[in-house]
């Protein structure tokens, strides 16, 4: 009994020794960065407060661990909670920016397209739909020498989309819509207005998922603004469903939607409260259910932008009359489309559409056409990395498409370029 009662007591002890020598019971605040990929958004890094880096410091000095809920629907177990990988330290300000004498140490830490535990959303169904939406993501880093610990989010970071305005709403004919705008800085003269419509899966009423979902936000970094001289506008709509919702059930062109008109008067919204964007220098995208909706606005409108940049097109063909498509080959439109994307078939879609336009005598259509959607970064895997077909939109926002559908380089004045730089010279003619 007197060695029981003493391993008792030596457990207590030590228990006690190890709570006193840690910060479990004050615990430190952290800076959690969510970084947007092709794949979606990942916590990329978190910066811990008050910490100052030494020399040794080490990688191996930290765990992470992260659990993620939501109480709109279950995540599944596999994905609810696990270990973070570790893969560099260094000082930094509160903010995560490197400074050699920094207070803070920020942790980077290993991000994949196939670790869900990065992510900061998960893909739920809530009544009779699904979409994207954000989780309550946790994290506690624990220092092995010290047992001190930082379980506290004081911030968030989310490079570039913090650049938004992400408070914008409008209400048309009853029907209100949400929506994220970009602005560049110290504009001279009028700049171009690009326009990107979301999927299936981002709809509801935080832009931030519109943005997010997939790597959107892109249009308004740096190497894809300096295309436009001194910049663009970047307006990113969200409908608080689908934009493919015919009312009752789901529309692939064979019924009108219930959301174009309500869209397209954001738009003209937008462009009346921002006299700094050119009128004739309008670009309307989207992928999937947006390339539906970038399609139907040009359809509906087709003397208003001047250019059309649409990836995995959910509008079929067949409900394509031949007179449209007389009146849409005078817009300049760029596709972007996968051979094994099995949710928007191209053979029903894209790839007819394609050759009805060219035979109709359209000068300035082209189709990216893909054998695979693959990892445009080489850091995982590159082309030998597949995504799901379907997600062709990855190389719209990467800016990497630059073929046409015969595998021919897209020219311009002569030169080869992507599908942003030839976004960027497309002018509506008055």
């Amino acid at each position: 009994m007197k060695k029981i009662l003493s391993l008792i007591f030596l457990f207590f002890f030590s228990f006690a020794c190890l709570w006193a020598n840690t910060s479990a019971a004050n615990p430190g605040t952290y800076t959690l960065v969510m970084e947007g990929f092709d794949w979606g958004p990942a916590a990329s890094k978190v910066v811990l407060h008050n910490l100052k880096a030494s020399k040794e410091t080490t990688v191996a000095d930290f765990e992470v661990f992260v659990t993620r809920t939501s109480s709109l629907g279950e995540v599944p177990a596999a994905q609810a909670a696990g270990k973070r990988t570790v893969v560099y330290t260094y000082a930094s300000d509160e903010n995560g920016n490197r400074k050699e004498d920094g207070a803070h140490l920020t942790l980077v830490l290993a991000v994949s397209p196939v670790n869900p535990l990065g992510s900061g959303i998960q893909y739920l169904r809530m009544g009779n739909r699904a979409s994207n939406v954000w989780i309550d993501y946790g994290v506690t880093v624990v220092h092995g020498k010290t047992g001190s610990t930082w379980n506290q989010e004081k911030g968030r970071i989310r490079p570039i989309v913090d650049e938004f305005d992400l408070s914008g709403t409008f209400t048309h004919a009853g029907t209100t819509l949400t929506y994220g705008a970009f602005s560049p800085k110290k504009l001279t003269n009028k700049a171009p207005l690009i326009i990107w419509l979301h999927g299936g899966g981002e709809g509801g009423t935080d832009p931030t998922i519109a943005l997010m979902g997939n790597k959107a936000f892109n249009y308004a970094s740096p190497e894809i603004q300096t295309l436009f001289g001194e910049g663009a506008f970047v307006l990113v709509p969200q409908t608080p469903t689908f934009w493919m919702n015919a009312g009752e059930g789901m529309t692939r062109g064979q019924t009108n939607d219930i959301y174009n008109a309500a869209v397209f008067a954001l738009i003209e919204d937008f462009v009346a409260k921002n006299p700094k964007v050119d009128p004739a220098r309008i670009y309307v995208g989207g992928c999937s259910n947006g390339g539906y909706m970038s399609l139907k606005l040009i359809l509906e409108h087709p003397s208003y932008f001047a250019a059309g940049y649409i990836s995995a097109l959910a509008y079929n063909n067949e409900f394509v009359s031949d007179a449209q498509v007389q009146s849409l080959k005078q817009t300049p439109i760029w596709f972007v489309h996968s051979k094994d994307d099995r949710t928007t078939k191209p053979e029903e879609t894209v790839v007819p559409l394609y050759h009805r336009l060219k035979q109709a005598g359209a000068k300035n259509v082209i189709l990216s056409y893909y054998d695979n959607v693959t990892d445009v970064t080489g850091f995982f895997g590159g082309k030998d990395f597949h995504y799901n077909g379907h997600w062709s939109w990855v190389y719209s926002h990467a800016n990497v498409a630059r073929t046409d559908f015969d595998g021919s380089a897209v020219l311009l004045n002569g030169r080869p370029v992507t599908i942003m730089e030839w976004t960027a010279a497309q002018k509506r003619k008055k």
